[in-house]
């Protein structure tokens, strides 16, 4: 896989700062050093960014469902309401 500068330059932070590899190897759930190999850093990265996009995905569902029971229970509430003209 072709890496540009900018990635070539992420890597280098990445492999670089221990913040970094620690959160990288929560992220994936490798473990990565200042020793590890461009092949385990990339493996590293992809893992963490597909499960960052499964999180996002999950996350997103989840909102849409409450959002859904939100207006299932609105309805419902307006449902049971007694009408305004009732007391008429």
């Amino acid at each position: 896989m072709p890496l540009s500068e900018r990635d070539l330059r992420d890597l280098a932070v990445l492999r670089g700062s221990e913040a970094h590899r620690e959160a990288l190897s929560r992220l994936a759930q490798v473990e990565v050093s200042a020793t590890s190999s461009e092949a385990v850093m990339l493996q590293a990265v992809l893992e963490a960014g597909i499960k960052a996009v499964a999180q996002l995905v999950e996350a997103e569902g989840y909102a849409r469902i409450a959002a859904e029971a939100s207006s299932e229970n609105r309805q419902a509430v307006a449902r049971r309401r007694r009408p305004s003209w009732a007391d008429e």
